[in-house]
Formats: structure tokens, C-alpha cells, sequence
């Protein structure tokens, strides 16, 4: 619904059900792909993607996701699930807090591209789509959130199923599992969508998104 896609919950909630912090990450990113690729489709209908600004995150995306993959298998595990906490935290802080600044141009592209690297690394690292940290980001660079929401879900499948694709070389997987979980997803995310779109405005995504990540980062350091 708000535009970050549903890995940085399943990656929190998966592991409370017993299942291992690399497959939770490998089930959320595919889940949050295609969730994802739903939402963007009524997005691109509606004629509210802005391509222009997106393309630059995509590319970075693309690159540094899968380097983030590769590099969690040499962090410890509990140690990568209290980073994402405190992800969480500051990303919900910002949303809540800090002042809007000057809007930015699309001419700016490789500040774009500097931030979808880094925040590439850093959600291949944790096993998120990196929504919770790029809706932020453009939010205090001026962006309105519904607009941000659009941009971010167009993206996050490019960067999402990219580490997926490279998990997948560490775990062995229950597709039949990942099959039932992504129609859910799919469903919750057109659903979703449609809900921000016509029923909410851009305060109120911001406040519903950041109790959201509020919520997990509790849950999370409870169990960690």
C-alpha cells in the first residue's frame, strides 16, 4: 500500500515462523517481486510512473543488489537482523520527522544513482527491497509520497529479483511454498494499490508506512 513493497515485513515475520534468515530473505524478495510487478502494472495504466527519474535508480539497483546478496553470506546472521531494525527505525523517523526539502530535477541523475547504489548493497545485504529505504530518501528530497510510492514500486522488482535470483545459489527452496505465499501477495498488492490511490492521501501514507516499519523493528529486536 505504500509504495515499499512487502519484503521488509515477510523478511521480519518469516523467521518468527521457524524458517531460516537466508530462506525467509530468498522467500520475501520473490514474494516482494511480484508483488510488486502488480502494483507498477495499474501504476503505468493510471499514467503516474515517472520513467525519467526511475531509470537511474533501476541501473544502480540492477548493479549492487546481487553484490549485497553475495556479501550477507560472510555476516552473522542475528547481527544482519539488528541492522535491519535500526533501518527500519531511522526510515520511520524520517518519514515522521524531518522537514521537507527543495525538490530535486531529473537532471540530477547521478545523485540517483549514487543513492539506488548504496541503497542496492544494503537491501541485497538484509534481504529487503529497498523501498523503505528509497521512500524516505526521495520523500525528503521533495518528492511527494503517493509520487514516491509510484517510483519505488516500479523499481523494487529490478533490484528484488535480482539478489532473489542470487540467494537461490545458497538455499534449497520449497517452491510450492513460494507459489502459494506470491499469489497472496500479488492479490494484497493490487489491492493495496487501489486502496493509496484513491483512499489516501500523502500524509497519511507517510504515517501509515512509518508505524508499519515501527511495528517490525520492535518485533524484531523482541526476538533477535
Amino acid at each position: 500500500m505504500g509504495g515499499v513493497g512487502s519484503a521488509v515485513a515477510l523478511v521480519s515475520v518469516f523467521p518468527m515462523m521457524g524458517l531460516n534468515f537466508t530462506i525467509a530473505k530468498t522467500l520475501a524478495l520473490f514474494i516482494n517481486t511480484t508483488s510488486m510487478i502488480s502494483t507498477s502494472y495499474m501504476n503505468f495504466k493510471r499514467g503516474v510512473l515517472d520513467f525519467k527519474l526511475a531509470l537511474p535508480l533501476v541501473i544502480s539497483l540492477l548493479i549492487s543488489a546481487p553484490i549485497g546478496a553475495i556479501l550477507s553470506q560472510g555476516v552473522d546472521q542475528n547481527l544482519l537482523k539488528k541492522l535491519l531494525a535500526i533501518m527500519l527505525i531511522v526510515s520511520a523517523t524520517l518519514l515522521l520527522f524531518k522537514v521537507k526539502e527543495s525538490k530535486v530535477t531529473y537532471t540530477k541523475k547521478w545523485v540517483l544513482f549514487v543513492i539506488g547504489f548504496v541503497v542496492g548493497l544494503i537491501s541485497g545485504l538484509l534481504g529487503v527491497g529497498g523501498g523503505i529505504l528509497i521512500m524516505p530518501i526521495l520523500i525528503i528530497l521533495g518528492f511527494d509520497a503517493k509520487k514516491a510510492a509510484y517510483i519505488v514500486s516500479f523499481i523494487i522488482p529490478f533490484s528484488t529479483f535480482g539478489s532473489f535470483v542470487t540467494y537461490l545459489q545458497f538455499i534449497q527452496l520449497d517452491y510450492i511454498l513460494l507459489a502459494v505465499v506470491s499469489i497472496a501477495a500479488i492479490i494484497g498488492g493490487y489491492l493495496g494499490g487501489r486502496i493509496m490511490h484513491y483512499n489516501l492521501s500523502q500524509a497519511q501514507v507517510k504515517k501509515l508506512i512509518a508505524i508499519v516499519l515501527y511495528i517490525i523493528a520492535g518485533k524484531i529486536l523482541l526476538v533477535a
